[in-house]
């Protein structure tokens, strides 16, 4: 793509040790080992992609209320103890108080065993890192700091500790991804043009409900600040659109459908133009997402630009600006969580079942996530868009085969935000011919039960589509924002 991607936040991570210093003047070199030991866990997580912001060893009181100070000044996301041998929880809990930011608790014993006939005191406690972790976690729960516990191995080992470190290291990562979701949710501007589709009850969303829970800002916005947006549009900055759009799709011939038309060079070049358009409105908005509806009468000039959308929205979605239509804040909310986990997150809803081959037929109208299609995306052009207004260009895909994450958010009886997930697969098979996006996906369930099970929550219609298996990043991101989280399958 022509576009730059939009730049993603990073999770900005406390990082500090634990001993007691009574132990330092009584074995000589045991602390020097521990900040060994400290500096390579603050290696590893900064290799993950986070901006680490290190307390060093903490080992008296006053040193963690500095600790504190320094996380509290830095408004880091995540707060990781790494517990280098026994401390006493006193000298801890000041150093997550005053950020208050939620706690990940590493017990990673540096080696799998000990040789106990040949080890010292001083060895041992250089390995007694699971001793003052339940004390650690006491303090933490009565104190109501939310705290999480990883156990396992500082580095590699063989035979069957090898485990420990490979898991060990996987739950520190997805920590630490699911961190920098929750950053990028807390600094997000999500614009919402126009309304949401009127009657879709599941789609209405309370703006403050997202403040508080998420921290996004919502932008409402006028389709006259796209209309302005448009007609400002150059020559130039048009043809570089329609080149970026044929470097992008593959331009389908009219197909079966009785609505299927050509794609005109009118067609793309107005679709190109509401695309810069977008690219603007994006740009002076400072959005990282945009959900969208407009009615229409009567053909007028908002009708035309709210039925131009798809393919501009398509492109910012695979840009990291995740676009959902009908006016659907929630689902744009999963798409953004979905992106930001490396998964896509295309917008998508149940289509159909298939009881003889067993998979449900999911996609939708409107824009996709063309960077996870099986193939080059293709453009066809509808006389009109069934169930809105207008007509013009929209986008057609399946997502890529292999495994998949679908992720939908709703919204309960007392106004609580709720993430639903479930993994799947994406199968081989034809498609359907009519300008929308889909898939054939199987989640571990036959259709008609998954469904059921899948409805027992109260979900909106929409959901994010992703690729790979996901659940265990949405896991702690869920955690981590406090918000109930339903797995199905």
């Amino acid at each position: 793509m022509n576009q730059t991607e939009v730049t993603k936040s990073r999770a900005r991570v406390g990082v500090f040790g634990i001993g007691l210093a009574a132990y330092w003047p009584q074995f000589e070199g045991l602390r020097d080992l521990l900040v060994g030991y400290q500096q390579e866990v603050e290696r590893r997580i900064g290799a993950m992609g986070a901006e680490v912001v290190s307390a060093g060893l903490v080992d008296t009181a006053p040193a963690a209320q500095a600790a504190g100070d320094l996380f509290a000044a830095q408004n880091v996301d995540l707060i990781v103890c790494y517990v280098g041998t026994y401390s006493t929880s006193s000298q801890v809990l000041p150093a997550v108080q005053r950020r208050r930011a939620p706690v990940l608790v590493l017990n990673l014993q540096p080696v799998s065993s000990m040789d106990y006939p040949n080890t010292d005191t001083a060895a041992w406690l250089a390995n007694c890192c699971a001793c003052c972790v339940p004390e650690i976690s006491n303090a933490f729960a009565r104190a109501r700091i939310q705290f999480n516990v990883v156990s396992g191995l500082l580095f590699p080992a063989e035979g069957n500790a090898a485990q420990y470190y490979v898991r060990g290291w996987r739950e520190i990562e997805e920590w630490v991804k699911a961190a920098g979701v929750m950053r990028e949710l807390n600094y997000a501007r999500v614009g919402f043009l126009g309304h949401t589709y009127p009657g879709m009850l599941d789609m209405y969303s309370d703006f403050t409900m997202h403040h508080a829970q998420l921290g996004a800002h919502i932008e409402v916005l006028e389709m006259d600040d796209l209309h302005v947006r448009v007609r400002a549009a150059s020559e130039e900055e048009i043809a570089a659109k329609i080149a970026e759009i044929h470097s992008v799709f593959d331009i389908a011939a009219p197909g079966k459908d009785k609505i299927s038309q050509p794609v005109t060079d009118e067609a793309m070049r107005w679709s190109a133009t509401v695309a810069v358009g977008l690219d603007k409105l994006v740009s002076d908005f400072n959005l990282n997402g945009l959900t969208y509806y407009y009615r229409g009468l009567n053909g007028n000039e908002n009708e035309e630009l709210g039925a131009s959308l798809i393919v501009g929205n398509s492109l910012l979605t695979a840009r990291g600006v995740p676009a959902s239509g009908e006016g659907d804040l929630k689902t744009c909310m999963a798409m953004l969580i979905m992106d930001r986990l490396g998964a896509g997150g295309s917008y998508t809803e149940f289509y159909a079942m298939d009881f003889d081959e067993d998979f449900i037929l999911m996609g939708h109208d409107g824009p996709g996530h063309v960077k996870i299609s099986a193939g080059r995306p293709v453009l066809r052009g509808l006389g009109l868009f069934h169930g809105k207004r207008g007509y013009g260009l929209s986008v057609e895909f399946n997502v890529q085969m292999g495994p998949i994450t679908i992720l939908g958010m709703t919204q309960t009886a007392d106004g609580r935000l709720k993430m639903l997930a479930a993994e799947g697969e994406s199968i081989p098979g034809s498609r359907l011919e009519i300008g929308n996006t889909n898939s054939r996906l199987r989640f571990g369930l036959d259709p008609a039960t998954f469904m059921d099970r899948w409805c027992e929550h109260g979900p909106t219609h929409h959901v994010a589509l992703g690729v790979g298996h996901q659940v265990g990043k949405i896991r702690k991101l869920a955690r981590l924002l406090g918000l109930e989280l339903a797995v199905v399958g």
